[in-house]
């Protein structure tokens, strides 16, 4: 089976190189921009009622035929599914960041996407189904 996923748009960053870019959004106060390509832009509206929202992305530098890592802070090697590490078989990155204004594109907070990187897919985080409330 053969998928094909077309991008949507691409991430302007201040992050240029992998070393750059922190481990997990949440931990960069730095803002990026999201520019959906104008074939795509009705499908952002109502993005602006949401704070926050999940932005699917290509890890288009990521390594992908790596199956088993070692996890930050770790000894041992696991396998990727494991891990939240870039290097993996579909290098697809989850992101949940802070929509700071919406318009010809979103201004965010919080995405750990490198420069240039197509966007795949943007989704809203509704806390009530995405937060398992442990």
């Amino acid at each position: 089976m053969e998928i094909k996923i077309r991008p949507v748009g691409f991430v302007r960053s201040p992050f240029m190189r992998r070393e750059e870019a922190p481990h997990q959004g949440r931990l960069s106060m730095e803002e990026s921009e999201i520019h959906i390509f104008p074939e795509y832009r009705d499908a952002m509206e109502g993005v602006e009622l949401f704070r926050y929202l999940f932005v699917l992305y290509w890890q288009h530098l990521a390594e992908r035929d790596v199956l088993k890592v070692v996890p930050r802070g770790k000894k041992r090697k696991r396998g990727v599914f494991s891990t939240r590490a870039p290097a993996r078989p579909n290098p697809i990155g989850l992101c949940l960041v802070e929509l700071l204004d919406s318009g010809d594109f979103l201004r965010v907070r919080g995405l750990d996407a490198l420069d240039g990187s197509p966007v795949i897919d943007i989704k809203p985080y509704y806390e009530d189904i995405d937060s398992p409330g442990d």
